[in-house]
């Protein structure tokens, strides 16, 4: 989603707020700017596009200042342009957002009667006025901010600055993430930890309803009844402050490379390999009736995976759902349910809400997220960290096997719990997950096959992904990954329902690729590809090496690693990323940063 910095400090504020921007490029974003204070008043620069077009336009009219904000827009309302680029100004008010403020109609209409002029289509510049508004009546900046903050309804994450207030930066957040970082002499604001992370690794995490008033020395917190509100400060790891591709050509081809790392750091907080044991959860499992699980994109797509394990491995059912529908239909959970929210950011609106909702109920909760210090960690009871490191790319990899390796160890500790593993059980499945690595290492040597299929595959204007049991999700995220980042409309099916209907897109230009290891459903997964061989349509069978060829012209085989049945999503995800990844090089398009999207959907 939108990206965040604000500095006041000691010294020039504008290429720190530019470093800062573009480490904050991975977040996805179509237009970018910056605002400074000086002893004249607010000055500000804004571009379409990329942050490049930023700086062009800085080194045309530069500005200067110790003071200052800036902001990568990911559009909602209103066009990606310049006039509808942040900071947005309105008098002696100018700010940036992050988030939808939901009653922004309702107040533009009541400022515009007072004769105010808008010049955007955001429903930001809304907030700028309605401030500026409040200044105008007399109030103090505090007073005036707290005064804006609440007539608002919907998300926000605001860093602001008020002409005349030299040293004053104020932020808020409800709904959207928001930190403050502390330095010696000046001090920052951030959307997240790698915003601050250039410049301290001393940072606080606003909670919901906060908001701040910062200067070079200090930050004063309040809550949302507006009472003074202490807020720890705490140490990031160092890896938080600076992420480079270093050899690699994309950040997604790096994390692709990381998962063998990503995935035994997964493993080994769930897993013991020494006694061939899962860790003792901290959750009874056997107490527990049912568990839902809520997630968006990718996130989902592992809980599918996560249903399978826990289905099968333990016997607890388990529902999974897209977390945008989930509270709006009103579910019927019993209290024997365990909600667990899957999510990379843990701070996508959708799930952290749907999390909110289920603790609300009086459910017992958990998260499943990758940063140990958001939202959704804070808000469960439960927080069950993945330990993948900082992803960039937008596109998710080494985030969702690390989802998938956490929920595939949580089922075997449930499995046990529930005495549907015994001892020899789970020593089979735990070790066969710590192979898991090993697998992933040899599948990244099919790099070099697949280079080779995406020629054709470039071409194609549809294509389908097919899989049985787990490789049912699996192909679906394999579709989902190929719409990212290559922008070739692809869906994914379980191979049994394809004569139930998706059979009639097959033609000799719409490819399909196919997940097949070696496990009870390779036949029938064969089967459905002859099926298509057979009506002309191009197939891709993923296999290993190991499993018998299939009988049908027109199918090519790439080998992938053996693997048993409860690693193999983690195994066979490899080739679905290669595959997506290589194709949106062969086509030349955006890897790290697609068009449209965003890392971190921090608003519904």
């Amino acid at each position: 989603m939108c990206g965040i910095i604000g500095v006041t400090g000691n010294g020039p504020v504008v290429p720190r707020l530019i470093d800062s921007l573009k480490r904050l490029e991975y977040r996805g974003y179509d237009s970018a700017g910056i605002a400074v204070q000086d002893e004249t008043g607010i000055r500000r620069r804004r571009a379409k596009g990329k942050i490049r077009n930023l700086e062009a336009v800085l080194l045309e009219d530069p500005i200067k200042g110790h003071v200052g904000i800036g902001h990568t827009r990911w559009a909602t309302h209103g066009a990606p342009t310049q006039a509808n680029a942040h900071p947005h100004k309105a008098g002696r008010v100018c700010l940036v957002h992050n988030g939808i403020i939901e009653n922004f109609a309702e107040l533009k209409a009541e400022l515009e009667a007072e004769g105010r002029v808008f010049e955007s289509q955001t429903d930001t510049e809304v907030v700028a006025h309605l401030l500026d508004h409040n200044l105008s009546e007399g109030m103090a900046p505090l007073d005036a901010f707290k005064a804006t903050l609440d007539r608002l309804t919907g998300a926000y994450a605001l860093a602001v600055l008020i002409e005349g207030e030299h040293e004053l930066i104020l932020g808020a957040r409800r709904g959207s993430p928001l930190v403050v970082g502390w330095g010696e002499g000046e001090m920052y604001l951030g959307s997240d930890a790698l915003a601050v992370g250039p410049f301290t690794q001393h940072i606080s995490y606003l909670e919901e309803g906060d908001y701040v008033a910062m200067t070079r020395t200090d930050a004063r917190i309040f809550n949302a009844k507006g009472e003074p509100a202490d807020r720890a400060v705490v140490k990031v790891a160092a890896s938080s402050a600076l992420v480079e591709k270093g050899e690699y050509r994309h950040f997604m081809e790096k994390e692709i490379h990381e998962q063998p790392d990503s995935v035994q750091h997964t493993l080994s907080e769930y897993l013991d390999l020494v006694t061939a044991k899962a860790k003792p959860a901290v959750v009874d499992f056997a107490a527990i009736e049912r568990i839902q699980i809520i997630a968006c994109g990718t996130a989902f797509y592992a809980g599918q995976i996560g249903k399978y394990a826990f289905e099968k491995y333990a016997g607890l059912p388990c529902d999974v759902e897209i977390a945008s529908e989930f509270r709006y239909r009103d579910p019927a959970l019993s209290q024997g349910t365990l909600a667990v929210a899957v999510s990379q950011s843990g701070e996508t609106a959708d799930t952290l809400a749907g999390l909110s909702w289920c603790k609300a109920q009086g459910l017992k909760t958990a998260a499943v997220v990758n940063v140990h210090t958001s939202s959704m960690a804070r808000e469960a009871e439960i927080l069950w960290p993945t330990h993948a490191g900082p992803e960039i790319g937008v596109a998710s990899t080494k985030a969702f096997t690390a989802q998938v390796a956490a929920l595939l160890s949580l089922a075997i500790a449930a499995g046990v719990a529930r005495g549907k593993i015994d001892e020899a059980r789970e020593a089979e499945l735990v070790k066969a997950l710590f192979e898991a690595p090993r697998l992933i290492s040899e599948a990244l040597r099919m790099d070099a096959p697949i280079r080779n299929l995406v020629q054709d595959l470039a071409k194609a204007r549809d294509v389908l992904f097919l899989g049985r049991g787990p490789m049912y999700p699996l192909a679906m995220e394999g579709a989902l990954k190929l719409k990212e980042i290559s922008y070739i409309h692809a869906e994914g099916y379980a191979a049994g329902e394809l004569k139930h209907g998706p059979i009639a897109l097959i033609d000799e230009y719409t490819p399909t690729i196919a997940l097949a290891p070696m496990d009870d459903l390779f036949e029938k997964t064969s089967s459905n590809l002859q099926e298509v061989a057979a009506r002309g349509g191009p197939v891709i069978m993923i296999a290993p090496e190991s499993a018998p060829d299939p009988h049908g012209a027109g199918i090519r085989r790439v080998h992938a690693p053996d693997a048993h049945p409860i690693a193999a999503p983690l195994v066979y995800a490899v080739p679905m990323q290669l595959v997506s990844y290589y194709t949106a090089v062969q086509k030349g398009t955006d890897v790290d940063q697609p068009r449209n999207l965003a890392k971190s959907v921090t608003v519904e």
